[in-house]
């Protein structure tokens, strides 16, 4: 019985219906198929109907295969904004699944002849480094975040770049981050951020005065991260004229990411802010100055500080400057500590990627990798995996043994990501 149905959906899908009596029904029916209706999907992306389009492209994303990908690339092309955006999330949700879920194509809808949606306020996603995108979907996505159906079009193909780390695409994004659209400039930003190509920097110093906060700040923070020392007059500026305090925390942290003995005066300014971020900023301004003179007195802020933001990047400063010992209260053992917080591991983590690409600090995180809790056991081979060296290697195939399968799974993926950076 189940061969005699097999046979009669492949019948279906070899059986060209004329195009006016195709119904979204019966492109559903041809793909229960699976990947052998691929084909005759990709042809239905021709369909002059939108509709048949829209679900032409549903079915092709559900089926989720290495076939999909192809007709998905075709249907960028379509000159429909919906087809472009469905089409955008069914390429990302290959390489990243259950995105379609999520992505801006799962809030739309139809208001009159054109759609709405929604961006998620997150946008922290991206594929792990050693995953490989295929170029053709690179520059597919490039094609549409230049000239997409639409600004949504365009800035959900930035999104979809940053995710999939399309470092190719850069030129794209940073011709996106000299439009008038605020939402594509600020998408293209993140996407900047996330696949970290420092040469792109000097192409968005213009924005640090940006009249839109969101825009502004996303610039300041793209700066710190891609290391433009060249900008830090900008920055300085930047915090001085700043009357919003997330300007000014923004534009500090960016400088502390861009280490210069002329910044001093400022982290001297700041270390005893009443903002709690401001203190943060200033320690670890500190912290990247490596100046072993620095530490008795960021030892005395560390011991006077009662909150946990500025305690963190206290801690930060003491091990970059040669507090490297895994003690009880130890500040390498604070950060590591922190990684159990559900409200604090996104700020630990950072500084222990930086610190363990001391060698010294990496060798001290080996024991805890192995003895410390879940959470530290899958945080530290996060770490490992952004700062590791071939040493680290061992240690990270020995966590893979551990009972929790978490772990054990955290640890696998550690290595596979270590190892393409080798």
């Amino acid at each position: 019985m189940r061969s005699y149905r097999t046979a009669l959906l492949l019948l279906a899908t070899l059986t060209p219906l004329p195009a006016q009596e195709v119904r979204p029904k019966d492109v559903r029916e041809i793909a229960k198929a699976g990947s052998s209706a691929i084909p005759r999907l990709q042809e239905l992306l021709k369909n002059p109907s939108l509709d048949i389009r829209i679900e032409a492209v549903k079915q092709i994303i559900e089926i989720g295969t290495q076939y999909s990908l192809d007709p998905l690339i075709l249907a960028t092309g379509d000159n429909d904004p919906e087809v472009q955006i469905r089409a955008t999330d069914g390429l990302v949700n290959f390489y990243l699944p259950g995105y379609v879920q999520t992505g801006f194509g799962a809030s739309l809808r139809r208001v009159g002849t054109g759609i709405k949606g929604k961006f998620t306020d997150t946008n922290d996603q991206a594929v792990d480094p050693f995953v490989m995108v295929r170029p053709e979907v690179v520059s597919a996505l490039g094609k549409l975040v230049r000239g997409g159906g639409g600004m949504d079009v365009r800035a959900n193909a930035a999104r979809a770049l940053g995710i999939l780390r399309g470092k190719a695409a850069v030129p794209d994004l940073l011709e996106a981050a000299h439009s008038k659209d605020t939402g594509l400039i600020y998408e293209s930003l993140v996407a900047l951020q996330k696949i970290r190509d420092e040469s792109a920097a000097p192409r968005i110093t213009f924005l640090l005065h940006d009249l839109d906060q969101k825009v502004q700040i996303a610039a300041i923070e793209t700066t710190g991260l891609l290391r433009n020392k060249e900008a830090v007059p900008n920055l300085i500026d930047a915090l001085n004229r700043a009357r919003d305090a997330k300007v000014k925390r923004a534009a500090l942290t960016a400088i502390a990411m861009l280490p210069s003995e002329s910044s001093r005066n400022l982290y001297s300014q700041y270390l005893r802010d009443k903002d709690d971020k401001m203190r943060a900023a200033a320690a670890e301004g500190y912290a990247r100055l490596r100046n072993p003179a620095d530490l008795p007195m960021l030892e005395k802020a560390w011991q006077e500080e009662g909150k946990t933001q500025p305690r963190l990047s206290l801690a930060f400063a003491q091990v970059m400057l040669g507090k490297t010992e895994v003690s009880e209260f130890s500040p390498l053992q604070y950060l590591i500590n922190n990684l159990n917080s559900a409200a604090y591991k996104g700020e630990a983590s950072p500084f222990l990627v930086e610190l363990a690409r001391d060698n010294r600090v990496r060798g001290a995180l080996y024991r805890p990798l192995q003895a410390g809790t879940k959470d530290e056991k899958i945080g530290l081979a996060g770490v490992l995996a952004q700062s590791g060296d071939q040493a680290s290697i061992p240690e990270l195939q020995k966590l893979a043994q551990d009972p929790d399968p978490e772990v054990a799974k955290e640890a696998l993926r550690a290595q596979r990501t270590l190892q393409a950076r080798f």
